[in-house]
């Protein structure tokens, strides 16, 4: 289920995702088994298991592509609470004993952040 999450969230932070079509739909390439989008730097997209969960291809609009922002560098995050305002606004992460909190006013600025909970690689998103 993590590992969904984290997929879907990627999928429609990268592509965007439409709920109605209004005529600036993805092109879709089916090969193997597997379904993929193509945006509109060339980039293919596999969309496979978004597609098994009931999201439809099609109707993905085309997103900024690979690279076209900067991911927030979470080397800088502190391991304790101390010194963090108490009205700060944070997107938390938790999988058993490991957890870690983001900004939401650092994501505001990066919309995104590669990052490692545990040994797990992570992509939060805002």
């Amino acid at each position: 289920m993590y590992k969904i999450m984290v997929i879907l969230v990627s999928l429609l932070i990268f592509t965007g995702c439409s709920s109605a079509n209004n005529g600036s739909t993805a092109t879709v390439v089916r090969e193997g088994g597997n379904a993929y989008i193509i945006d509109q730097t060339g980039f293919r997209w596999d969309v496979t298991e978004a597609e098994s969960l009931g999201f439809k291809p099609e109707r993905f609009q085309y997103g900024m592509g690979k690279g076209a922002f900067t991911p927030l560098d979470d080397s800088s995050l502190k391991d304790s609470g101390k010194g963090v305002p108490k009205d700060l606004r944070v997107i938390g992460v938790e999988e058993g004993p490991e957890s870690k909190a983001y900004s939401v006013s650092l994501l505001t600025l990066h919309e995104i952040s590669n990052s490692t909970l545990g040994n797990k690689p992570i992509a939060v998103g805002y």
